[in-house]
């Protein structure tokens, strides 16, 4: 008996409701994916306006040089670059047209490799070595096989989010894959209230919510200008809600996962 009290203590200890930095009632990770022209015009002047910051997971096939100095500024200025690997593979079913680079012909070895190419690319432009990363089209199979295994034994990345919806919001998360971190991949053009709802559903659960953007006021699987600043200008507003980088939050909360027997 006195074991199963013990036990259901350290369960609490380990990751109780709100056990976020300095009181805060939830956490919120704002992600963007591919590196779009948009991010750089519209989602980081508005984040650094409010004093948030996000990350932002670039592709490498799309970069040039004056992207990579822009993108070299934003993280100079504490925004998270993340690995988004060099060509975007997705399966030749959802992507036809990149069938040259669709995760069907890709091995994990090849995939694997990609990423550390990239990891490269980034180093490039952050100086940094440790690196987190999202799956392309959130995806897992390279030649039909997972790669997941092969890339936490690589050591290249420490965590990496996958994909998601609207229920995507983690109430518990020290039972958290960290190499399958869920997140709101919001629909194209969703509105301000419906990326507050969400965040205010967070609230709710003391939890942790990840959104996945992409395009922002242009692009494509776009969110308006005013519909992301709608979300930001929430999130200024209540600082009791702990809004920081995908490897801030995840280093804070494998830091508080309870060990496995």
């Amino acid at each position: 008996m006195k074991r199963l009290v013990l036990l259901a203590l350290l369960w609490l200890v380990a990751f109780p409701a709100a056990a976020w930095p300095e009181g805060k009632r939830a956490a919120i990770v704002l992600t963007y994916d591919d590196g779009l022209d948009s991010q750089l015009d519209v989602a980081v002047p508005q984040l650094d306006a409010a004093g948030l910051k996000g990350t932002f997971f670039l592709d490498g096939h799309i970069l040039n040089p004056t992207r990579m100095l822009r993108w070299r500024a934003a993280a100079a200025n504490g925004h998270e670059l993340g690995n988004h690997t060099v060509y975007h593979p997705c399966p030749r079913d959802m992507v036809p047209t990149n069938d040259h680079y669709a995760t069907d012909t890709y091995t994990p070895q090849s995939m694997v490799r990609e990423i550390g190419v990239m990891n490269n690319v980034l180093f490039g432009i952050d100086g940094k070595t440790r690196r987190t990363m999202a799956y392309p089209c959130a995806q897992t199979l390279a030649g039909g096989v997972d790669f997941v295994n092969e890339l936490k034994a690589s050591g290249l990345v420490a965590y990496v989010r996958i994909g998601g919806d609207w229920s995507s919001v983690i109430a518990d998360p020290a039972k958290l894959d960290l190499f399958r971190v869920p997140a709101n991949g919001p629909d194209n053009e969703p509105d301000g209230a419906q990326l507050i709802a969400y965040v205010q559903h967070v609230e709710a659960v003391g939890g942790l919510g990840v959104l996945g953007f992409h395009g922002t006021g242009g692009d494509y699987l776009k969110v308006s200008a005013e519909s992301h600043q709608a979300l930001v200008t929430y999130l200024r507003d209540h600082p009791d809600i702990w809004v920081a980088t995908f490897q801030e939050v995840m280093d804070y909360v494998a830091a508080n996962k309870p060990l496995k027997n």
